[in-house]
C-alpha cells in the first residue's frame, strides 16, 4: 500500500479551473477524440432505461428488476419509501459545501490510501489524463471506518442531514438486495448473506461536475462500471449528465423526479455468476449549467471471499468468475482509476 500513500503531482481542484474564467481546459482534461462525447455516439433519446415501481405488486416488482439487471444493469426505482424532503435537503447541504471558501474544503484532501476526503482526481498513474469533477468521498458502514470528523462541518446541517439520509439507503439496499434474491431464484436473504450479513459496507462518494468551457473534449467522469455490490444514484432533476453503454451505443438518462438511478456492480455480477450485469457508464459535463450527484455504494464486507454463489453454479453454466475479496479489487481501481470494465473481466474463468 505505500504506492498509495499520497498523490504523484500536485492536486487541482476543478472547480477553481471552472471559476478561473478561462475559455479552454488543459490539455490533461482533454480526452482523446474516440472517448469525446459526441452526437453519433448517443443513441435514440427515446430509449431509456426501465422504470420501477417500488410500491407496485411484490411480484411484478421483481420481474421488472431481474428483467432490467439481466437487461440494463440500470434502473430507476420510483415509490422507494425515502422522503424526498430528504432527498432534497442531501442535495442542498452538499452543493453548499462545494460552494463553500477554499480554505473550508482544503483541510479535507483526501489521499489515494482510503480517498475519505474532498478529491479531484482517481488513480495514480502520474500524468494521467484526468476528468472534469471533484468528489467528496465518505465511508457510511462498517462502523469502525465511520468517523463523522471525516465528514465537513459546515454547512453545519450537512452530517446530521448525511447521517439520516444514509441509514435511510442501507434500508433500501436491503431491501432490494431482497428483490435481486428473489429474481435469482435464491432466498431473498442469500445476496446480503454472501455480503457478509450485518457486516456489509456502504460508503457514499458526492461528485460536483463545474460548468467547462468545452465540455465536448471531456468528461465529469470516464467509462467504468462500479467496483462494488449496487450504487443508488441521486442526481440533479434538471441537469442531464449520466450515459449508460447499450450495446455499442450511449443512453443518456432521462432522471425521474424523486426517483434513484440503481445500477448492479462488479460484485453482484460475481456473486450471480453473470446472470445480473455491471454496465459501463460516464458523465458529461455541461458548459451552462453545474451539476452534482450523490452515489451510494452499498458493498459487501472487505474481506470475505467473494466468487459466485454455489446456487446459481451448474453443469450447464459453471463458476465464471474466479475468488477474490473486495480488498484485492479495489485497489485495482485507486491505482490505476476508472478503466471499463477491465478489472471484472479479468476475473472470468473462460475468457470471450
Amino acid at each position: 500500500m505505500d504506492c498509495l500513500q499520497a498523490w504523484p503531482e500536485p492536486v487541482v481542484r476543478v472547480q477553481s479551473l471552472s471559476e478561473s474564467g478561462a475559455h479552454t481546459i488543459p490539455a490533461r482534461y482533454i480526452k482523446p477524440p474516440n472517448d469525446r462525447p459526441s452526437p453519433t455516439t448517443m443513441s435514440d433519446s427515446n430509449v431509456r432505461i426501465p422504470v420501477v415501481d417500488l410500491s407496485a405488486d411484490p411480484e411484478h416488482a421483481v420481474q421488472a428488476v431481474a428483467s432490467a439487471c439481466r437487461e440494463w444493469g440500470f434502473f430507476q426505482v420510483v415509490n422507494h419509501g425515502v422522503d424526498p424532503a430528504l432527498m432534497r435537503r442531501a442535495r442542498d447541504v452538499w452543493r453548499g459545501f462545494f460552494h463553500e471558501p477554499m480554505e473550508v474544503k482544503q483541510p479535507y484532501a483526501n489521499s489515494p490510501k482510503t480517498y475519505e476526503g474532498y478529491g479531484s482526481r482517481l488513480g495514480i498513474k502520474k500524468g494521467a489524463l484526468l476528468d472534469w469533477g471533484d468528489y467528496y468521498y465518505l465511508h457510511v458502514r462498517p462502523a469502525s471506518l465511520r468517523s463523522q470528523k471525516k465528514w465537513p462541518a459546515l454547512p453545519s446541517s450537512l452530517r446530521p442531514t448525511t447521517d439520516e439520509y444514509t441509514q435511510e439507503l442501507v434500508k433500501l439496499c436491503r431491501q432490494l438486495m431482497q428483490v435481486l434474491s428473489t429474481g435469482l431464484g435464491i432466498k431473498e436473504g442469500r445476496l446480503h448473506e454472501a455480503f457478509g450479513g450485518e457486516e456489509d459496507g456502504a460508503c457514499l462518494r458526492v461528485n460536483f461536475y463545474p460548468k467547462c468551457p468545452q465540455p465536448d473534449l471531456t468528461l465529469g467522469l470516464s467509462p467504468h462500471s462500479d467496483p462494488g455490490g449496487m450504487t443508488v444514484l441521486l442526481v440533479d432533476d434538471h441537469v442531464k449528465g449520466l450515459q449508460v453503454r447499450k450495446a455499442d451505443a450511449w443512453v443518456t438518462v432521462q432522471p425521474v423526479p424523486n426517483s434513484f438511478i440503481i445500477n448492479i456492480a462488479d460484485q453482484i455480477e460475481v456473486l450471480s455468476n453473470g446472470v445480473y450485469k455491471s454496465v459501463e457508464h460516464r458523465v458529461m459535463v455541461s458548459s451552462t449549467a453545474e451539476r452534482l450527484s450523490m452515489a451510494f455504494f452499498y458493498n459487501p464486507r472487505s474481506d470475505i471471499p467473494l466468487a459466485p454463489i454455489a446456487e446459481l453454479i451448474t453443469s450447464e453454466r459453471p463458476a465464471l468468475y474466479q475468488t477474490m475479496t473486495y480488498d484485492d479489487y479495489r485497489l485495482y481501481i485507486r491505482k490505476n482509476g476508472p478503466k471499463g470494465k477491465t478489472q471484472v473481466e479479468s476475473l472470468k474463468t473462460v475468457q470471450n
